[in-house]
């Protein structure tokens, strides 16, 4: 039997999401998966995140596990999307499950037709806390 890794949220993320999941934008999604996800999170300060952590506006780098293909995901706010394919909601289901991800954890991925992808996190190219970054 397999057990849910710790997942660490920054207390700014956490704030902004819950605000988020109150507008329209996100009433008439399944919100359900992300709501679980912060009611078991451990709220840390940004400040004392650790920079192995996907946060919010993080860059992170993947493998595909089973290609070995690589690319880069940024995880953000709806607004922020803006039609970029690299760039990932927390709406969206795989944005749920990439917040607090650690480099070396595994995702499985239901991509669009059906079809599911692991990803490995290999690194973590830029975190907005690792930065000094704590008003984003």
């Amino acid at each position: 039997m397999s057990t849910t890794p710790e997942l660490l949220i920054s207390r700014l993320d956490c704030e902004r999401i819950e605000a988020l999941l109150e507008q329209p934008v996100a009433q008439s999604l399944d919100t359900s998966a992300l709501r679980d996800e912060l009611a078991r999170a451990q709220v840390v300060e940004p400040q004392d995140m650790p920079g192995d952590v996907i946060t919010m506006n993080a860059t992170a780098r993947f493998r595909d596990i089973d290609s070995g293909d690589e690319r880069e995901m940024t995880l953000v706010y709806p607004r922020d999307v803006n039609g970029q394919p690299d760039r990932v909601s927390i709406l969206a289901p795989v944005g749920s499950a990439l917040l607090g991800m650690r480099v070396g954890q595994e995702i499985d991925w239901q991509v669009p037709g059906g079809r599911h992808i692991r990803l490995k996190v290999l690194s973590i190219r830029y975190q907005p806390e690792a930065a000094g970054e704590f008003h984003r």
